[in-house]
Parts: C-alpha cells; structure tokens; sequence
C-alpha cells in the first residue's frame, strides 16, 4: 500500500518547507545542499507540481506546497509520538508555552491550578520571554501566546482574547484624583509609544488635562511592575484589561472613569500545524480556549488559582 510513498523525499521536504531553506535543511538533516535539492525534485516530479518557488534569497512555498506541509508535518509528528511511546521510558506529558513575562505573570500562571485540577497527568512548560520563537523551526515549542493582530503564516490560531485599555488605582487613589492632578504610572517598552499614545487618547476621551506641563509620571519596563506600583497606592496606571482583570477582581485596583476605554490589540494563542495532535498540547489548548471565553464573556471559569 505504502511501497510508492517517496519517505526520504518527504521527510527532506517537511524540513526545507519548514525551515524555508535548502541550505538549513540540509544542516538539520546532516547531508548536502545539493542532495536536498535533488530530493525535492524528485518529489515534485513524482507529483507532478511546483512545490517550491525559488528566489534569490531563498524559497517560498506554492499553495501545493503550503498543503502538503500542512499533511507532512502532522503525519511525521504523529510517527514521532508514536514511538516515543512505545520506548521503554516514554517522556513525561509535558506542553511548552511562550509567551511575555508579564502575561505569565498577570494572566496564565494564576489560572494554571485549573489546568492542573484537570490534566494532573500534564506539565506545562513556561518560557518567558519577549524574544518571537519560531514555532516552525523550534520543535522544542508547542504553544505560542502572542500579543498583536498579525498571524504569521502557516500557523493554528485557535484562541484570542482581546483587550482595551483603562485608567486604575486604589479605591483610594481614585477617590484623590477626582480632586487634584494624580502621579500617572506607565509602562516604557523599547521602540514602543503603545501606552504614550494610550495616554493622550484616555485623557482627550476623558477631557482631561493631565498631560499638560510636566505631569507627574513614573515609567517601568514591564506591565506587572507597573500594576504593582498601582496597587501600592503610588498613582494611577493605563493598563490593559486582560491583564489588570485580577486585580480589579480582587478589589486591589478599580477603574476611574470606568466608561472611557481605548482600544487595545490582542493575545493570540498560536501552534505549528500538526502539533494540535500532541496529547498535551491538545489539552492546553482546549482549556485556553475556554479561559478566553470565559474571560471574553466577563465569566471567568472561576476563581484564579494560586
């Protein structure tokens, strides 16, 4: 039934389509150049299609190629579990995210007991970092949590949850700064004028004069440490609602002016096609998906676990 099945041409295209690149292919696979190419010819002559475009820097896949990877690389995936499981020591049920430290920290990590409640069975991995993995090339990855609107080609995108930006503090801190100018806490990213623009746009929304002059204003470099300083009492911080939804939960920070919002991005759960299949990964995924439904239903599938 199989004997036709061009397995070494395949296995040489899932790498080349995955990596974008003969040359990276044939690093991984441990032969030449050449020999990749030669393989991929004689794949795309046995199929009777164009399953590369080539390119001065490189290559790009057609849309035959695009499905077959899509085919490829989940039927490879699925052989790899398989034998993994028939080791004699298979390996633990471990799913690996990335995503930014602040949303570990202020969203993912208090609703992780969940998870666990759930699938004890399964471990999840954080890796923390602002660093883009790609989940194309970095195996090692199952699932990435990304902020912004643009999805990069090739990917799952099962879950988002959007967001919108408003200004809170202390019950106390709110109730001062209906009466005198407050000290405004922000968050300062590297080549980043998200939250200096989400400021002027609050304060023109709310006819609010804040920013005039030298207002009083204390920058972090992350979001957590921002809301931290808010809950501290030492002003009041723009801060995205799936991120201070916690807090806000807790009591520990309410809104001022609840009404005046600015529009925000959103987090995109993200992962390699194929990679839905590993039974660790299907299970996280199907869980943050209910989380962001929950969260955009503004029911949380009960308290956050800590």
């Amino acid at each position: 039934m199989f004997a036709r099945l061009p397995l070494s041409a395949l296995r040489t295209f899932e790498a080349a389509a995955r990596l974008r690149s003969f040359k990276l292919a044939a690093q991984e696979l441990h032969v030449t150049p050449t020999a990749v190419s030669h393989q991929i010819r004689t794949l795309e002559h046995h199929l009777g299609v164009a399953l590369f475009q080539r390119e001065a820097r490189g290559v790009t896949l057609t849309a035959p190629g695009v499905r077959l990877l899509e085919t490829v690389h989940g039927a490879l995936l699925d052989i790899g579990q398989a034998m993994d499981a028939l080791r004699p020591r298979p390996g633990t049920g471990v799913v690996t995210v990335t995503t930014t430290h602040s949303f570990a920290a202020l969203w993912l990590v208090p609703r992780l007991g969940r998870f666990y409640q759930e699938h004890p069975g399964c471990e999840v991995r954080l890796d923390a970092t602002e660093r883009v993995v790609d989940l194309l090339q970095d195996a090692s990855v199952d699932v990435a949590i990304r902020y912004g609107g643009n999805e990069p080609p090739g990917l799952l995108a099962p879950a988002a949850l959007a967001e919108s930006f408003g200004v809170y503090g202390t019950p106390a801190a709110v109730r001062a700064a209906a009466k005198a100018r407050p000290t405004l806490i922000s968050v300062q990213w590297r080549d980043s004028t998200l939250y200096e623009q989400g400021w002027r746009q609050w304060c023109a929304a709310a006819g609010l004069r804040w920013l005039d002059g030298r207002p009083s204003m204390r920058h972090y470099e992350e979001e957590h440490y921002a809301l931290q300083a808010a809950i501290a009492g030492q002003g009041l911080v723009l801060a995205s609602s799936v991120m201070v939804s916690d807090a806000v939960g807790a009591g520990l920070l309410k809104p001022f002016k609840p009404r005046i919002r600015v529009p925000g991005d959103r987090y995109t759960v993200l992962c390699a096609p194929g990679r839905e299949r590993h039974p660790p990964a299907r299970a996280f995924l199907a869980w943050i998906e209910r989380e962001f439904a929950g969260a955009r239903d503004g029911q949380p599938v009960g308290r956050p676990t800590r």
